[in-house]
């Protein structure tokens, strides 16, 4: 009895995978075994990144609270602290967001927690 295969699907898959690899460099674009290799190793990236992008968010808030904290003379751990004591529930992306496009409203919330 001869092989079966079904060669529509298999072509389908490296089809779709090489279409998803277009624009990589070199063989990664047009060489199934490489392509396959990096498409997978992208997957990979994507969730290891997903969660680094939030670490890299916070740090960046951090730094924009503690500069715009500096400006209005009180480091940013003081002010975080003062927040905390004085009940003021505001979290470090709302902060950062007014310390870089309103700083009014970010050099009131510090004049309240002084």
């Amino acid at each position: 009895m001869p092989r079966s295969v079904n060669h529509v699907a298999s072509k389908a898959k490296r089809t779709r995978i090489l279409k998803l690899t277009k624009g990589y460099f070199g063989a990664r674009k047009n060489v199934w075994t490489v392509a396959k290799n990096t498409y997978e190793k992208g997957l990979t990236y994507a969730y290891r990144d997903r969660r680094t992008k939030k670490r890299n968010f916070r740090a960046l808030w951090i730094q924009r609270i503690n500069a715009a904290a500096r400006i209005e003379g009180i480091s940013y751990s003081k002010l975080m602290g003062a927040l905390a004591k004085a009940g003021i529930e505001i979290n470090r992306k709302v902060l950062a967001d007014l310390a870089m496009n309103n700083p009014q409203a970010f050099k009131a919330i510090v004049d309240k927690v002084k």
